[in-house]
């Protein structure tokens, strides 16, 4: 990412938060108790910081990342969210039965089978791709809608806890929870996890030959067919795997690290907003922490907002949706200028 990119993608959020103040004034909240809330929920204290921003961000970043994998192959990936809900319940499903027999082993179980569980979800979607031409757009938001069923129906048959009183799976032992970073705050492992697969996302699309041809995939698949023998099909169906993966770890370490339990609305969402994540970053690995800690900011101080200045944390929503639409706009103001200097 470029200086002057860098500069760009923290300038938009800046006008996005002068935006906000001014919708708040105009709705006739008072903007500085709000804009006061939004700040002392997200970064005012180290509780905030480490309790709320750093937990909500753990998901993003990888879901965010997830999609600018699958974004930098050509592949259009909106189906985040079903891969991190199948990642989700596959990673309960194991830890609740290995977890007495294997102990602490039944954690890395869990994550291994959250990826498997995101890249079989997105590998059907894939294979409608290959077999059929169903556009990607098309086939990952239905299975969204599948798997935020399929959840309903595991925590009401198969997984729902022993008393069948309530729609959830049963407790994770302790064995298979992701530990604390700290003592004092309920950030967890995931957080490095998720630092730890954007350092080797950009290692390999920086540095390795799969990430070149990942890159010239979904930069041109036509000159890289023709003019760089590269099997586009093979490499996008690889993107779509690893993207599923991805999305499926940040589910199991959902679980594994926040709620240790699986129920409906286990996602507030994070693969959608993920998108907005991804975007906003220039689908850059290193962009995306940045994006996924300010997005993970934002819906840890509408939560605040809501509280104590009586402001509905949906306003929030309109502040990642100017966000998406501002680097959408950027960028096509940016092709045009290319285009014109390519013309001149």
């Amino acid at each position: 990412m470029t200086s002057r990119a860098l500069l760009t993608t923290l300038a938009v959020p800046a006008l996005a938060l002068a935006a906000l103040a001014a919708l708040l004034a105009a709705m006739g909240y008072d903007a500085r108790a709000a804009m006061t809330a939004l700040w002392d929920g997200s970064f005012g204290s180290w509780y905030a910081i480490g309790s709320a921003t750093l937990v909500r961000a753990t998901p993003l970043i990888l879901a965010g990342l997830a999609v600018s994998v699958a974004f930098r192959a050509g592949v259009f990936n909106i189906g985040a969210e079903g891969q991190l809900l199948a990642g989700a319940a596959a990673a309960t499903a194991v830890a609740l039965a290995t977890s007495a027999s294997v102990g602490r082993a039944s954690l890395l179980l869990a994550l291994v089978a959250g990826a498997f569980a995101g890249a079989a979800w997105a590998g059907i979607a894939a294979w409608l791709r290959h077999r059929f031409a169903v556009l990607d757009v098309i086939s990952t938001i239905m299975l969204n809608f599948v798997a935020l069923n399929a959840v309903g129906w595991l925590v009401r048959g198969p997984l729902q806890e022993p008393t069948r009183i309530y729609p959830q799976s049963s407790s994770l032992q302790a064995a298979a929870r992701l530990p604390r970073l700290l003592p004092d705050a309920r950030a967890h492992w995931g957080l490095v996890l998720a630092l730890l697969a954007c350092a080797l996302v950009w290692w390999m699309l920086a540095r390795t030959a799969a990430g070149f041809r990942l890159r010239a995939a979904g930069a041109n698949p036509w000159a890289a067919r023709s003019a760089g023998l590269i099997d586009v099909g093979r490499v996008t169906a690889g993107a779509f795997l690893l993207s599923g993966a991805l999305a499926g770890i940040a589910g199991a370490s959902e679980v594994t690290g926040v709620t240790f339990a699986l129920y409906e609305n286990l996602s507030p969402g994070y693969g959608y907003t993920a998108i907005a994540v991804a975007l906003l970053a220039r689908l850059h690995p290193a962009g995306v922490v940045a994006t996924g800690i300010l997005f993970g900011a934002l819906e840890a101080g509408a939560t605040a907002m809501q509280r104590d200045a009586g402001v509905p944390s949906v306003v929030v929503a309109v502040v990642e949706a100017a966000l998406i639409l501002a680097v959408v706009a950027l960028e096509r103001m940016r092709g045009r200028r290319r285009a014109a200097e390519v013309g001149a």
